[in-house]
């Protein structure tokens, strides 16, 4: 068998990274419902897992910085929501300790069954967040961002999550957002 020598010249160039329009997000998700036949909920099952993944990939359990493995993930009412909770579950079955914030819950029945999922799994949930930011830098590894999607009018975003975002700038906790960074 002959060896295979390559020189420097003759290595692959490396695309610079890109990221995805709004536009052409929106018609994947199309492509997916329509002419694949994926449902919604296979979707957020998909991309939730996908960012658990990530995430232990990015921070894995034995970089982290506190001895207790926690994660705060914080959850909109939209599909962004929905997959931050399919995350968190996933983070739990991967050896994570996630606690969600959730001030706004759908009443979207997939999102309230994403909802129960997690409450099954004994996952806790804040009924507020602390506005101390170093309480939640002392408490949590990471803060996942699963609260607006690409659809969200930055320069409109109404409370809670106006309040929140003040919050989340002035934490040094890692924040890892599902989509785009919130705000």
């Amino acid at each position: 068998m002959e060896k295979m020598n390559h020189s420097s010249a003759e290595a692959e160039t490396i695309e610079p990274l890109r990221y995805l329009s709004k536009g052409e997000v929106a018609a994947i998700e199309t492509e997916l419902l329509r002419d694949y036949r994926f449902g919604q909920q296979q979707l957020i099952e998909i991309w939730g897992q996908a960012c658990a993944l990530a995430i232990t990939k990015a921070y894995p359990l034995s970089s982290l910085a506190k001895k207790q493995p926690t994660v705060l993930v914080i959850c909109g009412p939209d599909q962004n929501g929905s997959i931050g909770l399919v995350c968190a579950r996933h983070l739990r079955i991967f050896e994570y300790e996630p606690t969600i914030y959730h001030p706004k819950r759908s009443s979207q029945s997939l999102h309230q069954d994403f909802t129960v999922q997690c409450e099954k799994m004994d996952i806790p949930f804040l009924s507020y967040l602390p506005t101390e930011v170093q309480l939640i830098n002392d408490a949590y590894n990471l803060v996942i961002d699963a609260m607006l999607g690409p659809e969200a009018d930055c320069a409109n975003i109404k409370e809670p999550y106006s309040g929140i975002l003040v919050t989340l700038k002035q934490i040094k906790t890692p924040i890892a957002s599902v989509d785009v960074p919130s705000g």
